[in-house]
């Protein structure tokens, strides 16, 4: 089945190209077929009708004839596919039960009444049939039509009764490089026209779906403003005025949650200074040490929202990005090890990627003690890894940690990490890079971050 698939077309307009050839070549070829039986049918009734017509004219004249010249008169009758003979006894025992033979007695009893008429048709005769055939000697066995009639000759009364015998043989079917010729080149008009027209149809129609994908793509990388043109058929119309709209709705859905995560992290700030100051002047210090912890915890919180609404909603322009030297400083200015397997460039935001790559080698350093990163590319996409040395996470968890203030730490200890937001922030910023993000246990311990970014030009 891979097999198959493997060679099978993938795009539409390749696909419609196959179906279309492989419906044509059947559809000709079943009319090949259907003209050819038809031919044969024409044929064997010519022939039917032309033997009839030689019996006929020919019986008058054997029995005008002395019952001693008629087996001669026979004789002299008989041509290279037809022996005619006459005999005392008949060559055909009883008219043949098949439909053919039955008709072919009642037209000869209709053209010849009272005469004892006994017919049969056979397709497929030895030579030896017809008598000693030396032009056809080479084939023992061919499909041939074959027509065997005896007729009861009328003679002087008390005389024994003499029968008319003839075997006729149809000629040979025409050589099947004819029409094998006429086939090929009619398919191949039809091929021509028919994909030609085809071709330009499913051009036609597939302009507006390769337009409506690409601002799919740039959706899909966070660009809001990516439009799908709304032309071609009515239903690729009504396709893109949906895609427009929901690019609309979805663009102001996700101003309306930035701009409040955004005022309510700057609105927090004000009233926590307010109390902060106020807890200062706690004399008890056991409750004012406790009072200040818990501002502290919700001032990085509040800071955590602020950042998460900015870079949900990052005016940065995308720009040509060198992975190598955009990590290469990140990870000396943070102690972490880094190893280049290859050079890729990706179209980005190198700010916005900065601060992605930074979330990950800072929480590898927080919570592993130690960050390695490496920079690998496929095909398609560059492939960044950072690897910690730490205890690693709860399977069930990798997924989780992805979610607004979820932390690795649940006590929310400010000396082990912040606000819960960092990958969250990274997930965002990734997926408005086209890209992906996933954290998973290493084998030999540790928790391994892969980054997974789109090359330039795909």
């Amino acid at each position: 089945m891979n097999g198959l698939s493997k060679w099978r077309p993938d795009g539409l307009a390749s696909r419609f190209t196959l179906l279309l050839t492989v419906a044509l070549v059947v559809a000709n070829l079943v009319a090949l077929g259907l003209m050819t039986v038809e031919r044969q049918r024409l044929d064997r009734d010519a022939f039917q009708s032309r033997e009839v017509e030689r019996i006929v004219s020919l019986l008058p004249a054997i029995e005008a004839a002395a019952p001693e010249l008629r087996r001669r008169i026979a004789r002299d009758s008989s041509t290279r596919l037809s022996r005619v003979d006459v005999r005392p006894e008949p060559i055909v025992s009883a008219t043949a039960r098949d439909k053919a033979s039955a008709s072919l007695t009642a037209e000869l009893a209709a053209a010849l009444p009272d005469r004892d008429v006994r017919a049969a048709i056979r397709v497929g005769a030895r030579r030896d049939d017809v008598g000693d055939d030396r032009a056809d000697r080479g084939s023992h066995h061919d499909a041939r039509t074959v027509i065997a009639v005896s007729i009861a000759l009328a003679g002087p009364e008390g005389a024994r009764t003499q029968w008319l015998n003839m075997v006729s043989r149809g000629r040979a079917t025409r050589p099947p490089g004819i029409e094998s010729e006429v086939f090929l080149l009619v398919l191949g008009v039809s091929l021509i026209c028919v994909l030609g027209v085809g071709l330009a149809f499913v051009r036609r129609l597939t302009r507006p779906l390769g337009a409506l994908a690409q601002a799919a793509r740039a959706a899909g990388q966070g660009d809001r403003t990516a439009k799908a043109p709304e032309t071609g058929a009515r239903e690729m119309r009504e396709a893109a005025r949906a895609f427009n709209a929901m690019q609309s709705e979805i663009s102001q859905f996700d101003a309306e949650r930035m701009r409040m995560l955004a005022a309510v992290g700057h609105d927090l700030r004000t009233p926590m200074t307010s109390l902060r100051i106020r807890a200062e002047m706690v004399e008890d210090e056991e409750q004012r040490t406790a009072m200040i912890r818990a501002l502290d915890e919700m001032t990085v919180m509040a800071a955590g929202l602020v950042t998460y609404a900015r870079e949900g909603h990052d005016g940065e322009q995308k720009v040509e990005v060198d992975l190598d030297a955009l990590l290469a400083p990140l990870c000396a200015e943070r102690g972490a090890q880094f190893k280049a397997q290859a050079l890729p460039k990706i179209t980005g935001r190198p700010v916005g990627l900065g601060r992605a790559i930074g979330n990950l080698i800072d929480n590898a350093l927080r919570y592993g003690g130690a960050a390695s990163v490496t920079l690998a590319a496929t095909r398609t996409d560059a492939l960044v890894t950072v690897d910690d040395t730490g205890p690693g996470i709860a399977p069930d968890r990798l997924e989780d940690m992805f979610q607004p203030f979820v932390r690795g730490d649940t006590s929310r200890n400010l000396d082990t990490g912040g606000a819960g937001l960092g990958l969250s922030i990274t997930r965002t910023i990734i997926a408005g890079h086209g890209g992906t993000i996933a954290l998973e246990n290493r084998a030999g311990g540790g928790l391994r971050a892969k980054v997974s970014l789109p090359l330039s030009g795909n």
